[in-house]
């Protein structure tokens, strides 16, 4: 098995189906692509199956459903557990392959046998727009010229794991799950990595591994691995679907800053450190404040002030954001006009 794509689900089983759906379409387009999908349903109120089986025929499925809700890491975990492949894909239930996908990642793979680990880059998409659309959402019919990517890189590159942490390759420096494929066998060995406890913490996001469960593992297992960046979009995020938006800011500026120290941990060098800190603190103050409004809703009940404010303020960002925020919100206005 070369490939497995690995989706926990919860729920959503419409963007389910065009997350499947996607796959297939992309299936078409690609012979002798030994790959297959697995899912991880963390007991949805919904009837996942129904879906799941609707696609059974075409391609290769792996199916659990866990008695209980264990919350998103443990899920996740799930579905690499499951998998075969010498590759794994972690993605969303709403994230979306693209039609030239697969037969794209079957190239990359035979071209790059040295490489453990790729960044793929990915397209934003309005989940409204999957409104003006039928269901199941058919890649095809999508203009994708319309759509931004993840990545501002142009040109592809091959180097190291810290080439990849940098805002022109990803601004959340990997907390997207859909970014990633990589060598699966050296995933789980270093999965371990992870505190057991705090994964089993089914509130979203309440901490650091349950936040950042992914890239944390990633970095442990890759640090020293040659990596392979991809710069051309192979799959669709879809923004708007997800149940924790009001949670947007508290990750970025609380768990991203978070994430990018324990790279310093792992050996980031300490410039590209700074100068990435210094990125992901770029709205810290009209952030800040909001999650002071929202409170809880918006994570204040996680926020350490020592850590999480004080400690940022050797930053030019966390006082310049006070005048980017007023330049955008005067860049508004004048459009009003």
């Amino acid at each position: 098995m070369l490939l497995s794509i690995c989706i926990p689900t919860f729920n959503r089983i419409n963007h389910l189906d065009n997350c499947l759906n996607s796959i297939l379409i992309s299936s078409g387009n690609v012979t002798d692509l030994d790959f297959e999908v697995c899912i991880s349903d963390n007991c949805s109120a919904e009837q996942v199956l129904d879906v799941v089986n609707k696609y059974k025929s075409f391609f290769k499925i792996s199916f659990n459903k866990n008695d209980k809700n264990l919350g998103f890491p443990i899920n996740a975990i799930q579905t690499i557990n499951m998998a075969k492949g010498k590759y794994a894909w972690l993605i969303g239930n709403d994230d979306l392959l693209l039609p030239e996908t697969l037969s794209t990642l079957k190239k990359m793979f035979n071209s790059f046998p040295e490489v453990e680990y790729f960044f793929i880059n990915s397209l934003f998409l309005n989940s409204e727009v999957l409104e003006n659309f039928s269901k199941p959402l058919d890649t095809r019919n999508l203009d994708l010229k319309k759509l931004k990517s993840i990545s501002k890189l142009v040109e592809n590159k091959r180097g190291d794991f810290w080439d990849v942490i940098d805002p022109e390759v990803s601004w959340d420096f990997l907390i997207g799950i859909y970014l990633n494929i990589f060598k699966r066998d050296k995933w789980v060995e270093n999965k371990n990595v992870l505190d057991r406890d705090d994964i089993k913490d089914t509130n979203p996001w309440s901490n650091f591994d349950n936040t950042c469960m992914h890239p944390k593992i990633l970095c442990t297992a890759f640090k020293n691995s040659k990596t392979y960046i991809n710069t051309k979009p192979l799959s669709i995020n879809v923004v708007g679907a997800r149940e924790w938006s009001s949670l947007y800011e508290f990750i970025e500026i609380v768990r991203i800053p978070e994430l990018l120290d324990y790279y310093r941990s792992q050996g980031m060098p300490i410039l590209k450190y700074l100068y990435c800190k210094n990125f992901s603190l770029r709205n810290f103050f009209n952030y800040f404040c909001k999650i002071i409004i929202g409170g809880k809703k918006s994570g204040l009940n996680y926020i350490n002030f020592k850590k999480h404010f004080f400690m940022n303020l050797f930053y030019p960002n966390v006082y310049l954001s006070i005048f980017y925020f007023m330049f955008r919100s005067l860049k508004k206005i004048k459009h009003l006009f």
